[in-house]
């Protein structure tokens, strides 16, 4: 199978059993499903790539990449692509549609994740080419696949570079200058140099103030929780609705504006014609977004260390990105 990517460009996809996974319903429904949540809420007015590129079938697929590149064990080239397969419609807007307090963490799709795909047809597939799907599903078995921040990890690498490309933060040269810097060392993503380690750290950081954890994605996971916790409310969609596309939930939902005014406001506020201001003495909503920050392992005259052990200024800026960052909109109506 020949497959053009944002990151990796035009590669071949041979291995049978991912052959297999990519075709299936489950897989090809994050083609509909937005990387960030909702574009009309993030997107730039100019320059934005196909959207194509930013959804999470293309990020899921470019894990995969990631590690089959860094020549990771088969099982946790699998276990890349699978991981964001219980990924609801609009990403993690859904951590602001249901009640599960998962704001902060952005937890809900991870909290599922094992019921959810052992509910799909993939584990019937992963049985027939000799794979146990309790152990793919199991994070601990990868530590390349998925390490808790500050650590790198092939999904957070993935997702910063493509973002990188996407939000035009920086070029395709320079992601190419971070993957010739990257290597692993006994299980670990290590850059080969302080310098390479540092210019990661800063454009992650850079990607988190702006668009991971900004104001904007706190209007648009408010915006689409409200629309989509409303429509619940009324039953115009159920939440295994949730679980189909962006568009298709979208459409759903849409027959049901001319007759609904306070559906069309919300939807006004989901489509960015309503302004809004942060102002913590006059709001309608506190909202919280999840705040991510990375501290890259690197190697310092041959010596093994994190940024913030060779820039102390660093373990300040991790300490300050940690906690998740708080918002008071108040829309103008």
């Amino acid at each position: 199978m020949k497959y053009k990517d944002l990151i990796f460009g035009n590669v071949t996809i041979s291995e049978p059993v991912i052959l297999d996974l990519l075709k299936t319903p489950s897989l090809q429904r994050l083609k509909d499903i937005d990387n960030a949540g909702y574009k009309p809420l993030w997107a730039k007015p100019k320059g934005i790539l196909s959207q194509a590129d930013y959804s999470r079938f293309s990020h899921s697929v470019g894990v995969y990449l990631l590690l089959h590149e860094y020549e990771a064990p088969f099982k946790e080239q699998l276990a890349g692509l699978l991981h964001d397969v219980s990924h609801s419609a609009f990403s993690h807007c859904i951590d602001y549609v249901l009640d599960s307090g998962s704001q902060k963490t952005h937890s809900h799709q991870d909290n599922i994740h094992e019921h959810y795909v052992k509910g799909t047809e993939i584990p019937g597939i992963l049985n027939r080419y000799g794979f146990d799907i309790d152990y793919i599903l199991n994070d601990k078995n990868f530590p390349l696949k998925e390490k808790s921040l500050p650590d790198l990890c092939a999904d957070r690498l993935e997702y910063s570079m493509r973002g990188a490309l996407i939000f035009k933060e920086c070029t395709k040269k320079q992601i190419e200058y971070f993957l010739k810097n990257l290597t692993v060392l006994d299980k670990n993503w290590v850059f080969k140099n302080f310098r390479a380690a540092r210019k990661y750290a800063k454009l992650f950081a850079r990607l988190n103030t702006i668009y991971y954890s900004g104001v904007h994605s706190a209007v648009m996971f408010r915006a689409v929780g409200d629309y989509l916790k409303y429509a619940l409310s009324k039953k115009y969609i159920t939440a295994r609705d949730l679980y189909t596309t962006d568009t298709a939930v979208l459409k759903k939902i849409a027959i049901r504006l001319k007759k609904d005014e306070r559906l069309r406001l919300l939807y006004d506020r989901l489509n960015n014609k309503v302004p809004f201001r942060n102002d913590t003495k006059d709001y309608d909503a506190q909202v919280f977004c999840k705040s991510r920050v990375v501290d890259p392992l690197c190697l310092v005259n041959g010596e093994l260390k994190r940024v913030s052990q060779a820039d102390p200024y660093w373990k300040e800026v991790v300490e300050k990105q940690s906690s998740p960052k708080e918002y008071f909109l108040k829309f103008e109506r």
